[in-house]
């Protein structure tokens, strides 16, 4: 995470990285129906869910780059890809802990993270300072939970393709977890250092 602010370059709503994001949003309760059909009696819908989660995938990649391309960075994007992010690691951490892919220790870890970051922003709110924004370290941490988490979900068979989609599918949650722990921390050390600049300040 970084707490400089990105230079808005656009107050446009309707941009296509900010539809993109949008429609990444309206994805996220489409999965969660999907990942969680088979608790509720319904057939499977695996295939579809992971449909959706690589689709999400491609999307985030594809909304950063073509705001900077096209000069089309704004104020609504710089919330709605961050928001999207985390919406689609909170569904798929509840859909995959409720059919117990995932041990609800991973899950909790990862949601006390989100609860560590909710605390920091709220502080730095209060300073007024900005949003913070995804740094590199944050954006490789969730893309080894986006890669994770689909092939953890393929793992629940028994053939050999199931068996490797759990080595590499653990491999990833833990170097995403790890990453993400660590981005966290090197965020509230800075949120630490700006609040006491500026007491010393006053």
């Amino acid at each position: 995470m970084e707490v400089q602010e990105t230079r808005v370059q656009t107050d446009r709503v309707l941009t296509i990285p900010n539809i993109l994001s949008m429609a990444r949003l309206v994805g996220v309760p489409l999965f969660l129906w999907l990942i969680l059909r088979p608790v509720f009696g319904g057939p499977e819908s695996d295939g579809w869910a992971l449909l959706v989660l690589a689709l999400s995938g491609i999307s985030d990649y594809l909304d950063g780059k073509l705001a900077r391309r096209w000069n089309q960075i704004s104020s609504l994007g710089r919330l709605l890809d961050p928001a999207a992010d985390r919406l689609y690691i909170l569904s798929t951490l509840v859909g995959l802990t409720w059919r117990e892919i995932l041990p609800l220790w991973l899950t909790l870890a990862l949601v006390a993270r989100e609860l560590m970051l909710l605390v920091a922003v709220g502080v730095l709110r209060r300073h007024g300072y900005p949003p913070p924004q995804v740094n590199f370290l944050g954006k490789a941490a969730t893309f080894n939970l986006m890669y994770a988490f689909p092939l953890l979900l393929l793992s629940t068979g028994s053939g050999w393709l199931e068996t490797l989609a759990a080595i590499f599918g653990w491999a990833f949650a833990g170097w995403g977890t790890t990453l993400y722990w660590w981005a966290g921390i090197l965020y509230v050390v800075q949120v630490r250092r700006l609040v006491k600049a500026d007491v010393e300040a006053e």
